[in-house]
């Protein structure tokens, strides 16, 4: 299960055909814009510059020419003897006026010359280097904001003192009032940004259906999942075949409820174990970074050997098996308990730490979304630890206990071979997910939605016993595929995990150092926003060519369980369905975001996930 601000302006300070001063994406320089149109729904405003470059800016990267000129002090260091009308302090008593004004008007003239030749230098080299901005993949990923740290507006705050030096050179303004305009400048725009910065989080768009989908979903997704393994254990797991109804006791055991919680709160010990490397994620409203233990993995390793322990002292994890529906049962009712709580804490949490995508201010549909954003005990985030460890960890778990239990029940003396792949493919996809733990801190889950009763139960109960589903389904319907088979299906998997990988790693190498020389020779189109989008790469192939990648390999993860049923296909149809929608949200808050710049990105790249498909 895996992107945003919404900036609210007061009102509009500038008016169409005005000349302004714009912000230039990515740098702190300023340059003479005109503005030819505003969006009453984004609060941009669309800016032309001298050479003909449009773009989007927000109101806060745009200020009035006057402000980049020196203002007249009202006091004067010089005498009254000096001040009398008797003599004027312009001139000399040996020069002209005549002269003077020639002086002046030259002086005034060769002044603004050199201002135009500085602005319009600046402009074509900033135009012709379009690598020297920042590289961004086209996903809207995160809610970075661009100018809200103390960092952004020290950067504001000195490019118009670095501006006002340069007009300086060229005034006849006395160089003592300096200093006070300085001070002047700095706490103007630090006072611009308290008052025009301030950030809505209160939801507007209503996604998944709005209220209605939302109390349909919270219903509709525990059905599927008991649908889906109720279908498994049947010997003709048929899409109309009904399984009957369980009992009480098929559907609830206190001892499982138990097993659950202790793997639920051995993995929190794990989580905060001293071990990895500590980063910061994505900004927040109020521009902080969050700080993340990334020591994933280890807690793979560790897992991995408290179940190589528990085998080799002869632990049954045929009981993972045999008790199936039960932990999917207690999984659900842990996850319903926990959204509950998380709702309750929301209510108190500050504004500015609450999810823009999850306070619409309906209790059904925050519930479902999640009002807070990064819900934390302390430094235990509950978001990020559900997102990657209890889950993902005991998909791989049960995995290894159908392995298991196959040889059991079909009274093997090793797994199936599509037994094998398909926990093979599986570990494969969870190891890289752990041992790439920090590209997660910029996907939509974590810095878009909040964490409710979608993300808890998505990561609690759908990803382990949902995506382990091709394992079961294998136990008791047995398919044979022969070794010719097997090769294209690994082959297939591998295409696909090579096209996942190589994508993200792009991605993820963008954003740690977009500068870096080794990937100078991919192109990408500024936004006002201060990134950019990729045109070439694996972005240039498709918009979201890791969603390709992941597709290709859901297809390999079902093909071995051959083609008797559907059911064991769920997955990749509900896959494929699902990252169809993550796409259009994608491509909705991106256009939002970047405006023209992600139009002129999609006709450079016109495909979403399929190459010439779609």
């Amino acid at each position: 299960m895996s992107r945003y601000s919404f900036w609210k302006m007061p009102n509009r300070r500038f008016a169409t055909g005005e000349v302004v001063m714009g912000r230039w994406p990515g740098s702190v320089l300023y340059y003479e814009v005109q503005i030819t149109s505003y969006n009453d729904l984004t609060h941009l405003y669309t800016v032309q510059y001298k050479d003909g470059t449009e773009l989007e800016l927000r109101e806060s990267d745009i200020r009035s020419v006057s402000s980049f000129k020196p203002r007249k002090s009202n006091s004067s260091s010089s005498s009254p003897s000096r001040r009398s009308g008797s003599r004027s302090r312009s001139r000399s008593p040996g020069r002209s006026a005549k002269g003077k004004r020639r002086s002046s008007s030259q002086s005034r003239e060769s002044r603004d010359e050199k201002k135009k030749t500085v602005r319009e230098t600046n402009l074509t080299l900033l135009k012709l280097n379009e690598n020297n901005t920042r590289r961004y993949n086209g996903e809207p990923d995160s809610t970075e904001r661009n100018d809200t740290s103390y960092k952004i507006l020290q950067q504001k705050v000195e490019s118009e003192l670095e501006i006002g030096h340069v007009l300086d050179q060229y005034t006849l303004h006395p160089r003592r009032q300096k200093k006070k305009e300085e001070i002047f400048l700095e706490e103007r725009v630090f006072e611009t940004a308290k008052t025009t910065e301030k950030v809505s989080t209160e939801t507007k768009e209503l996604e998944f259906g709005g209220r209605i989908g939302a109390f349909c979903m919270i219903f509709f997704l525990p059905a599927i999942i008991f649908y889906l393994l109720l279908m498994c254990k049947q010997e003709d797991p048929s899409v109309m075949n009904f399984p009957p109804l369980p009992g009480f006791n098929s559907l609830w055991e206190t001892r499982v409820f138990g097993v659950f919680l202790l793997w639920f709160f051995l993995q929190a010990l794990f989580s905060l174990l001293p071990v990895g490397k500590v980063v910061e994620g994505m900004p927040l409203l109020n521009g902080r970074r969050l700080q993340y233990r990334i020591n994933g993995f280890y807690a793979f390793v560790l897992t991995a050997a408290a179940v190589g322990n528990s085998l080799y002292f002869e632990i049954e994890l045929h009981y993972l098996y045999d008790h199936f529906l039960q932990f999917a049962v207690s999984a659900a009712i842990f996850s319903v308990l926990l959204s509950i709580y998380l709702y309750a804490r929301s209510l108190k949490a500050p504004k500015e730490e609450l999810s823009p995508g999850g306070n619409s201010g309906n209790f059904v549909y925050d519930f479902f979304i999640g009002r807070e954003l990064n819900p934390r005990i302390g430094n235990f985030d509950l978001k990020y630890f559900c997102e990657m460890r209890p889950g993902l960890i005991g998909w791989v778990v049960i995995n290894l206990a159908m392995l298991l239990a196959e040889m059991k029940v079909q009274d093997r003396n090793v797994p199936s071979l599509s037994m094998i792949l398909v926990n093979s493919f599986q570990l494969l996809y969870v190891v890289d997910a752990l041992w790439n733990e920090e590209a997660i801190l910029t996907t939509m889950d974590i810095t878009h939605d909040g964490f409710g009763f979608m993300l808890a139960f998505g990561d609690l109960v759908w990803i382990p016993f949902v995506y382990s589903l091709q394992a079961f389904y294998l136990v008791n319907h047995p398919s044979e595929i022969s070794w010719p088979i097997a090769s294209a299906i690994i082959i297939l998997n591998i295409f696909g995990y090579y096209i996942f990988r190589g994508a993200n790693s792009q991605k993820n190498a963008f954003r740690r150092n977009p500068n870096d020389p080794k990937l100078a020779h991919l192109k990408c189109i500024p936004t006002a926003a201060g990134k950019s989008l990729l045109v070439t790469g694996w972005w240039g192939l498709v918009r979201h060519p890791n969603y390709l990648g992941d597709i290709m390999m859901a297809l390999a993860w079902s093909l071995p369980c051959g083609f008797n049923h559907i059911l064991p296909y769920f997955y990749v149809i509900y896959f494929t369905c699902l990252l169809i929608h993550r796409e259009a949200r994608d491509e909705h808050q991106c256009k939002k975001k970047y405006g023209l710049a992600w139009e002129r990105y999609c006709q450079r790249v016109p495909y979403r996930i399929f190459p010439y498909i779609y």
